[in-house]
């Protein structure tokens, strides 16, 4: 495993929903002082049930979070990867049985925690079809995507592919434990 210094200033995590990244995100900015990007609250409206901006919005959110310096940015948009991993000085790939997110999902959805993280501002969440098929068919293999995207950005690059993986890269990198 790569030491955490070697992914620079400006840090991806990409993997399915409910893998663990706007979690993993919070904890690399504690440790590192970074501001976190969660990119599913640029791409939705606060104060709504996961409203989507427009799109042209979106992305003028996404190109000027990517300008800084300094970030640990959580979320996929694979349309708008190629300059944010053409910003990126490192980046992290987590994945996990899609039964284990769809757990995640259901749980953080009935719980409602405004507090966890990368929870979008005055939105109440409710469990919808759509991301049920998004999580157990649409990307259930999803992280093969992902790996090659990574793979050919040439990025110093760390995979954690089970929950035990990312358990041990919290213990390494001396993490804030997660909740």
């Amino acid at each position: 495993m790569l030491p955490l210094h070697s992914l620079g200033e400006r840090i991806v995590v990409l993997g399915p929903s409910n893998a663990g990244k706007s979690t993993l995100a919070v904890a690399l900015s504690k440790k590192l002082g970074f501001p976190t990007v969660h990119l599913d609250q640029l791409h939705h409206l606060p104060y709504t049930d996961w409203q989507q901006r427009p799109e042209a919005e979106f992305a003028a959110l996404h190109d000027a979070a990517i300008l800084g310096e300094q970030w640990i940015m959580e979320g996929n948009y694979t349309r708008l990867m190629p300059q944010r991993l053409a910003r990126a000085t490192g980046a992290i790939l987590i994945t996990s049985n899609h039964w284990l997110r769809f757990t995640r999902y259901i749980k953080r959805t009935l719980l409602n925690s405004a507090n966890r993280a990368g929870h979008l501002e005055g939105a109440r969440d409710s469990i919808k079809w759509e991301m049920v098929q998004w999580i157990l068919v649409k990307t259930r293999d999803s992280s093969t995507k992902y790996a090659k995207i990574l793979q050919a950005s040439e990025l110093p690059m760390v995979e954690c592919h089970t929950a035990e993986a990312l358990n041990s890269l919290y213990r390494a990198w001396d993490l804030p434990a997660r909740r």
